[in-house]
């Protein structure tokens, strides 16, 4: 079927993996969360060698290949209706450049969801470098699906978790977090982590730590006023440590169920968002990574 063109789609990934087919069950439950529609999008390519086939058997390579992707699809969308039934779906298969298809496809998407890891050779999609690649990118929020998987369309009580800095990037992490904790009516946990490798050892034992401590809180407090006025109902518990910013947000992952970073962020004592802490949220956490881009 065709989607109504004056919606933006969530948009999912597919190449056949198991991991892919976590990460349609997961965008399902979110486009009908969200009231949206969803694309399931297959993009190939063909062997830089050519296909190898016997013309005189009739066979034909990148038919056999384009049957092969349309049954990924086929099965993508069977895993749909297992979970909503009644949403609408729209299935795309495409030759081109995995990277180059789906940033394209994101540009006229609410929301990007991927595997986090897929099918290697030519069918492959999903693999750790494309998602990575996708969420420096795309042109929308990018969710990469990791973790045990659950019912997607289950109430859940986990809080969705957020990495604040200050940064653009932080910014729109921070707005991106609120409305899904607000969607699914769950807490938000605001992480804010602060490190002290930057400070000269010399000069360590005559820093105040209590008094940077206080300052983070209160730079914490300052990033949320905004929302906390926008979504008075929503319960938020601000975390402020003094830690590598990745280790914590793995660490709080364990009991969320949506992890929420900037693609990057600021250096220096308050950074928090860089790209490496991005990419090992996606390689570590325990649950879905939502990356988000800033201005």
């Amino acid at each position: 079927m065709t989607i109504d063109g004056g919606r933006h789609p969530v948009v999912a990934g597919v190449d056949g993996s198991a991991c892919a087919l976590q990460a349609v069950r997961w965008a399902a439950a979110e486009a009908a969360r969200c009231h949206l529609p969803l694309r399931l999008v297959a993009a190939h390519t063909w062997p830089a060698g050519g296909l190898v086939g016997d013309p005189g058997l009739g066979i034909d390579p990148q038919a056999v290949l384009r049957d092969v992707v349309r049954g990924h699809l086929a099965a993508a969308e069977a895993a749909v209706a297992g979970v909503v039934p009644d949403l609408p779906v729209e299935k795309v298969e495409t030759e081109g450049d995995p990277v180059a298809v789906l940033a394209g496809e994101s540009e006229r998407a609410t929301l990007m969801v991927l595997g986090d890891r897929g099918l290697g050779g030519f069918t492959g999609l999903l693999i750790g470098s494309v998602a990575v690649a996708l969420c420096t990118q795309a042109g929308c929020p990018v969710v990469v699906v990791r973790g045990t998987e659950v019912d997607p369309t289950a109430p859940r009580l986990e809080p969705v978790v957020v990495g604040v800095d200050g940064s653009p990037a932080s910014e729109a992490a921070v707005a991106f977090a609120v409305e899904a904790a607000v969607l699914r009516g769950v807490p938000l946990v605001a992480v804010h982590a602060w490190r002290d490798m930057l400070v000269d050892p010399t000069m360590a034992p005559l820093v105040d730590w209590d008094a940077v401590e206080s300052d983070e809180r209160e730079v914490l407090a300052e990033r949320l006023a905004g929302f906390r006025t926008s979504h008075p109902d929503l319960v938020t518990r601000k975390l402020v440590v003094r830690d590598r910013p990745a280790r914590t947000l793995v660490d709080e992952s364990r009991s969320a169920q949506l992890v929420v970073v900037g693609s990057r962020g600021r250096g220096g004592l308050r950074g928090l968002l860089l790209g490496s802490v991005s990419q090992q949220l996606l390689h570590h956490a325990h649950c879905p990574v939502a990356v988000v881009r800033g201005g």
